[in-house]
């Protein structure tokens, strides 16, 4: 009688085997396995979590479409590799399609006098979201929600006297940048 191994032990070959019959659980546990190694992966090429999850989602897809394609000549994880850095960069070039065809549309509107163009308020408020953090928040607080120095002190966690002082740096930074951007 033969002794049958539980998925947890079987080994990647044997449950390639039996992925690439039909067999869904060996799938499963396949994915499973080998879910942290993609998205390990796919963070490290894009460096963004939120990337990496989509970039280990398509690969999980991809693997169901390709598991009958693997042959076994070279190692599961080299090919689970490739298949990983293919999706990153099909979702690098799809990106950077969106972008173009973004900027494009936008060109558009400018030229044909359809865009709304953008109010000196919102070109500051775009440069204060580049500010350093505490300077960042500084700004929004006193200015973006009308608190008093003392009040966005409190709910920074900071002495009134520091939130001054991060009010007087964002304003010498945002006069710089607003200056380079020809907004000033």
């Amino acid at each position: 009688m033969a002794l049958m191994l539980d998925e947890s032990e079987a080994s990647d070959a044997e449950l390639i085997g039996r992925a690439q019959g039909g067999d869904r659980g060996a799938f499963g546990k396949l994915l499973e396995r080998h879910y942290d190694f993609v998205y390990r992966a796919a963070y490290r090429w894009c460096g963004k979590k939120a990337d990496a999850e989509d970039i280990a989602q398509e690969v999980c897809v991809r693997l169901g479409r390709a598991i009958r394609d693997y042959h076994g000549s070279g190692a599961f994880t080299t090919w689970l590799y490739t298949m990983t850095l293919n999706a990153a960069r099909d979702m690098m070039r799809k990106t950077v399609r969106e972008a173009i065809k973004t900027e494009a549309y936008a060109a558009y509107e400018l030229i044909s006098g359809e865009a709304e163009l953008e109010e000196p308020a919102e070109a500051l408020w775009e440069a204060v979201r580049m500010l350093p953090d505490k300077q960042r928040d500084a700004v929004l607080l006193v200015y973006g929600e009308g608190l008093g120095h003392a009040l966005a002190a409190e709910a920074m966690g900071i002495s009134e006297t520091t939130v001054s002082w991060h009010i007087h740096e964002a304003k010498k930074r945002l006069k710089a940048l607003m200056l380079s951007a020809g907004e000033v």
